[in-house]
């Protein structure tokens, strides 16, 4: 919670004083939640981060579960599609050494075409802490039909883009 409000704070532009002014309580308390010395109850952390701009969610995160295609090889399918900040999912990304051995490891997401071919890679060799890092999923269901996988990791998936597009 420390880094949070910190971080809301700074990246609003704005002072203790303000941002205590805006949320109506005092500098010292701002400063004491800042520094950790006193915990704010939720609503009051919702009402800081809404003075500097901000609004507190809770976003469920998908729980990975193995699927094994038929000849034995087993794939990290979510059980809903993973979802990153803006910025996050549009960075430039260096894939890691166990998803890529060789060839291009740095993949620029905000490109299309780097884009689905990174995503191609990624659920094909990625643990599901990797898919969860790198894989937006408005933006994988924007290149899915163009990605080439492996027929049974696209028949795991097809069900999460199908929901997604209300065509399930």
């Amino acid at each position: 919670m420390v880094s949070l409000l910190v971080d809301a704070r700074r990246a609003a532009g704005l002072s203790q004083a303000e941002l205590a002014r805006r949320a109506g309580t005092s500098r010292p308390t701002l400063s004491a939640y800042e520094h950790g010395r006193t915990v704010p109850t939720l609503r009051t952390a919702q009402r800081v981060l809404a003075a500097a701009g901000f609004e507190l969610v809770a976003i469920q995160r998908p729980v990975f579960l193995d699927v094994v295609d038929r000849g034995g090889r087993v794939y990290a399918v979510p059980d809903r599609l993973p979802r990153l900040p803006v910025a996050e999912a549009l960075r430039t990304v260096e894939l890691p050494e166990h998803v890529v051995w060789s060839g291009q490891a740095r993949f620029r997401l905000a490109d299309r075409a780097d884009r689905a071919r990174a995503y191609e890679i990624v659920l094909r060799e990625g643990r599901g802490e990797d898919i969860a890092a790198i894989v937006d999923g408005v933006l994988l269901v924007d290149v899915f039909d163009e990605l080439v996988l492996p027929r049974d990791l696209r028949a795991a998936w097809q069900p999460l883009i199908d929901a997604a597009l209300g065509s399930a």
